[in-house]
C-alpha cells in the first residue's frame, strides 16, 4: 500500500485519468473529491463488497449471466 500525505486542495492522480482531491479535513474525517471517467466505477469499499457479494449470489442461483457483469475496477470508492 502506498501511503501519501496531502493537505486540503492537494490532489493525487491514479492511472492518468482519475484525480483524487482532498476537499476538507475536519477532526478525524477527510472529505475527498474524485474526478473519474464515467467508465470507471467509484464506490466506497463496503458498497463494492456488497455489490460483489450480490453478484456472486445471483451467479450461484443461476439468475445472472456472468458475461453481463461489469469488469472489476481496482480503484473503487464511493
Amino acid at each position: 500500500m502506498l501511503v501519501l500525505s496531502r493537505r486540503e486542495a492537494q490532489s493525487i492522480v491514479i492511472g492518468g485519468n482519475v484525480v483524487v482531491t482532498v476537499v476538507s479535513v475536519r477532526g478525524d474525517q477527510v472529505r475527498l473529491g474524485i474526478d473519474a471517467p464515467r467508465s470507471v466505477a467509484v464506490h466506497r469499499l463496503e458498497v463494492a463488497e456488497a455489490i460483489e457479494a450480490a453478484n456472486k449470489e445471483a451467479l450461484a442461483s443461476g439468475d445472472l449471466d456472468p458475461s453481463a457483469l461489469p469488469k472489476p475496477s481496482k480503484a473503487t470508492a464511493d
